[in-house]
């Protein structure tokens, strides 16, 4: 198979959701600052699914938390539909699904999804807000509403984790490896369940994950990161049909593709121990 090209933001012509421009982030002190990112610069259409995928310490979770307004640059800007971060959190443009669920053991799940319309009742900014009961239920957790956390397994939780992130009905998801305490057969069935909903939905998504199958499943494209510092090395189409199903995992494309980016992975962790 030839070589996937390095997407231009030409193959996406739709508006601009989300503008990383020039982002740089250090940390520690000045004898010992580590660049943790260094001129990252990205862009995320309206609708498109992008998953960020290297080595550890490439600074994957870092970028996400200066997207989400969770840590602040040290340079560059970020923007989302035009409004600077602070002003797309305030108007709850964002949603935000962290590795762990933090669901709150003594509340049921509902009112675990319901939580943040509770703390937040003024934060609607114009736009009608999303019914947690029709949220959970399109998560396949309708019968589950008044249910405690601890009654439910793992991939349940973290569903109900996404479900709330949509319940201000954000025009931008950011997702922090919201699968990766989940054991494989698990982790396959939520990958899915979010494909659907996704694909119903057509949400901008800023997504990081360690797991090749799972950034190609998902994904518009992919974009693989380096470290030391962390910048982008490529960023590769997926040009694969939608909709999307399990059938996919088994076609000669999809291999092919995930040998390209694993092989793509392997040269950039290589070059890092040089």
């Amino acid at each position: 198979m030839p070589a996937p090209i390095q997407a231009s933001n030409d193959r996406y012509p739709g508006e601009a959701g989300v503008e990383v421009a020039n982002i740089t982030k250090s940390f520690g002190p000045d004898e010992a600052r580590v660049t943790v990112l260094n001129g990252v610069s990205l862009t995320i259409r309206k609708g498109e699914f992008v998953s960020l995928i290297g080595p550890s310490g490439c600074g994957k979770s870092t970028l996400l938390k200066v997207v989400a307004g969770l840590s602040e640059a040290d340079g560059g800007k970020v923007s989302i539909n035009g409004k600077s971060v602070r002003e797309a959190s305030r108007e709850k443009a964002i949603g935000l699904v962290p590795q762990s669920p933090a669901l709150l053991p003594w509340r049921t799940i509902l009112d675990n999804v319901s939580l943040p319309i509770s703390i937040n009742p003024n934060a609607n900014a114009g736009r009608k807000l999303r019914d947690p009961k029709e949220i959970l239920t399109s998560f396949g957790l309708g019968k589950a509403i008044d249910r405690y956390p601890a009654q439910l397994s793992g991939g349940m939780q973290q569903r109900a984790a996404i479900a709330r992130a949509f319940v201000f009905d954000p025009e931008i998801l950011l997702m922090d490896e919201p699968f990766s305490a989940l054991d494989e057969m698990n982790r396959d069935q939520q990958r899915m369940g979010l494909l659907d909903f996704w694909q119903s939905n057509q949400k901008s998504v800023l997504f990081v994950t360690h797991s090749v199958p799972e950034a190609i499943i998902l994904s518009d494209r992919i974009v693989l990161m380096a470290a030391h510092p962390g910048r982008i090395a490529e960023i590769i189409d997926v040009d694969l049909p939608r909709p999307r199903n399990e059938a996919l995992y088994a076609t000669d494309a999809f291999r092919d593709l995930e040998g390209y980016v694993r092989n793509a992975l392997r040269k950039v962790m290589e070059a890092a121990h040089v």
